[in-house]
C-alpha cells in the first residue's frame, strides 16, 4: 500500500495555486477593493466592479492591477499545497488508502474544516500583507513596501495579534473549502460511476473543468458573507471593534446586499481560477513521480 503521507499532493497543489492566482490576480484586487467600500470618504469610492478597473487602469496601467500579487502568489501557493496535502492525508487515514471507498458527508466536512483550520493558521499572515497591499491606493501614500514589510510593520504595531486580524471569521470560511470539496468528491463518484470506471481512474479534461467549477459556484455563493466580514476587518482605513460590529455596521449602512458586495467580481475569479487549479493538480497527479514513501 503507498503511503497516506504523499507529498505529491503538495507539489500539485502548489503548482495549481500559484499557476491560477499568477493569470487571474486583477479580479481579485477588484473584488476586494469593491467589497470594502461602503461609502466612507476614506477610501475612493466606485459607482461599479467597471469603474473600479478603469480607474485602477488609469492611474497605473497594467501594473495597477497587480498590486499585492507577491503575497497572493505566495499565499495561494501554500494554502492550496498545504489544503490538498492535509486533506488527502486526512481522507487516506480514514479509508484507509482505498480511494473506492467513499467517506460519509460528515468525513468529507471533518476533512475539509480540518484542513483548512490548519491550512488558515499557518498563511494567515501572509493574506493579511495581500488585503493591505491591494488597499493601497493609487492615489494615496504607500505604507508598506512589500510583503515581509508589511508583516513585520503589522508585528511591530500589534504584536502577533496584528498578523491574525480576520482570523475567526476565516476559521468559520473553512466551511468554504469543506463544502467545495465535498460537492467535488461527490461528483468525481458521480462521473466514476457514469462512466463504469474506478474513482481514482484518469478523468476527461471537460469533466474535471465541470466539477471544479460546479463545486466551486455552491461554495463561493453558500459562504461569500464571511469574506466581506474578513476583508473589512483586515483593511486599514477603518478600525472595526470586531466581527459583530462589521456585521451591525455593514447590515445598518448597506443592507444584506452589503453581505454580497463584489460577489460577481468574486465568481468571475474564484470559478476559472478554481478549473485551472484543480486541472493543473490533477494532471500532476497524473504525471508527476511517485515520490511518497513506502508503507507495508
Amino acid at each position: 500500500m503507498n503511503s497516506t503521507f504523499n507529498y505529491k499532493h503538495f507539489v500539485a497543489g502548489v503548482a495549481g495555486g500559484v499557476t491560477a492566482t499568477s493569470i487571474l490576480h486583477p479580479l481579485d484586487l477588484i473584488k476586494i477593493r469593491f467589497s470594502v467600500s461602503d461609502g466612507l470618504s476614506s477610501r475612493p469610492q466606485y459607482n461599479s466592479m467597471w469603474d473600479l478597473t478603469k480607474s485602477v487602469w488609469k492611474k497605473q496601467g497594467f501594473r495597477g492591477l497587480y498590486a499585492g500579487v507577491t503575497p497572493n502568489i505566495i499565499g495561494a501557493g501554500m494554502s492550496w499545497g498545504l489544503y490538498f496535502f492535509l486533506y488527502q492525508t486526512i481522507k487516506n487515514q480514514l479509508n484507509r488508502g482505498d480511494a473506492s471507498k467513499p467517506l460519509t458527508a460528515f468525513q468529507y466536512l471533518a476533512c475539509g474544516i480540518v484542513s483548512g483550520s490548519i491550512t488558515l493558521l499557518i498563511t494567515n499572515p501572509v493574506w493579511i500583507a495581500k488585503t493591505r497591499l491591494c488597499l493601497q491606493y493609487e492615489s494615496q501614500t504607500k505604507i508598506y513596501r512589500g510583503t515581509f514589510h508589511t508583516i513585520s510593520s503589522l508585528y511591530k504595531q500589534n504584536g502577533i495579534r496584528g498578523l491574525y486580524k480576520g482570523l475567526v471569521p476565516g476559521l468559520l470560511g473553512t466551511s468554504h473549502g469543506a463544502v467545495q470539496f465535498f460537492v467535488y468528491e461527490r461528483l468525481k463518484i458521480w462521473n466514476a460511476n457514469r462512466r463504469n470506471v474506478d474513482v481514482g481512474a484518469k478523468m476527461r479534461t471537460a469533466d474535471i473543468i465541470a466539477m471544479s467549477a460546479i463545486s466551486k459556484i455552491t461554495a463561493a455563493t453558500s459562504t461569500y458573507p464571511y469574506q466581506v466580514i474578513r476583508a473589512r476587518l483586515q483593511e486599514q482605513h477603518r478600525a472595526y471593534k470586531g466581527i459583530w460590529d462589521v456585521i451591525i455596521s455593514t447590515w445598518r449602512n448597506e443592507g444584506w446586499k452589503g453581505f454580497y458586495k463584489g460577489l460577481g467580481a468574486n465568481l468571475l475569479r474564484v470559478t476559472p481560477a478554481c478549473c485551472i487549479t484543480f486541472f493543473t493538480y490533477e494532471l500532476l497527479m497524473e504525471n508527476l513521480p511517485e515520490i511518497s514513501t513506502a508503507k507495508t
